[in-house]
């Protein structure tokens, strides 16, 4: 579906989510450049074998991702933008953290791609636990 409508689209979910669903959100029949990143599970971490990889969320999670969108929106120009974060159990190789942004020139879409990923690991309190094959395990304080 292509909109004139500028949107901002956020959600924090246990369902999976595809780079390909979340770039449709931010389709328009204004935009000529658009960037998605995917964060997707891996199967290690540090030189040691990820077997399980859980996110724990904060119930401020969904506001505090809503305000990263808007206040970055607001900085560049852009005509749309998704951003999705999972939590629960994500089986390796599934997306945990999808950001896609819609613009008509590439550069303002870069650059805010970029600034949404980083301000999503630094501030949005989702943190994940590891679990590996040697028997050990870990919290990690971002997502």
């Amino acid at each position: 579906m292509i909109s004139w409508l500028v949107m901002i689209t956020t959600k924090i979910t246990e369902s999976v989510i595809t780079t390909l669903s979340i770039a449709n959100e931010v389709k328009s029949e204004k935009a000529g450049a658009y960037v998605t990143f995917s964060g997707d599970v891996r199967n290690h971490d540090q030189g040691k074998t990820v077997r399980a990889l859980i996110y724990e969320v904060h119930p401020t999670a969904t506001g505090v991702l809503q305000g990263i969108a808007e206040e970055v929106f607001k900085k560049y120009e852009v005509i749309s933008l998704s951003i999705a974060h999972r939590f629960g159990q994500i089986p390796i190789g599934e997306s945990a953290f999808i950001a896609s942004v819609a613009a008509a020139h590439r550069a303002p879409a870069f650059v805010c791609c970029e600034e949404i990923v980083e301000r999503v690991k630094s501030e949005l309190p989702i943190w994940k636990y590891q679990e590996f094959t040697d028997g050990t395990s870990e919290w990690v304080n971002s997502a």
